[in-house]
């Protein structure tokens, strides 16, 4: 329940504040394109089951590989439009997130990350 928890402030509450601390004038705008950010889930849409809360979704789902990752973190790197700048962070910040969930589930063991 407490790891449920975490895992989902992290995706909605947690980046509010980084939003808020990123530009506090435009706070509101910068949370909606870090939510936005979550549309990298439709790659759930064509797993089977679509949902199974004992799988690690890293370099299991399309949009959740190491190299797509690397291409998050290019076009972050790369990008000089701040809007875009956010939404690439929001991508990478929602993979790890779910990293550290799928290490939670799995007694923390690194193996489950390869």
């Amino acid at each position: 329940m407490f790891q449920n928890f975490v895992h989902y402030f992290l995706h909605f509450g947690f980046i509010a504040l980084f939003a808020y601390l990123f530009d506090k004038k435009n706070w509101k705008k910068y949370y909606l394109v870090l939510l936005a950010s979550m549309v990298i889930d439709v790659d759930h849409l064509w797993a089977t089951p679509i949902f199974d809360p004992n799988r690690c979704s890293i370099n299991f789902h399309t949009f959740h590989t190491y190299i797509a990752a690397g291409v998050y973190l290019a076009l972050l790197l790369l990008i000089k439009n701040k809007t875009a700048k956010i939404f690439f962070f929001g991508l990478l910040f929602h993979l790890v997130t779910d990293a550290l969930d799928c290490l939670w589930t799995n007694a923390w063991d690194l193996k489950v990350l390869l």
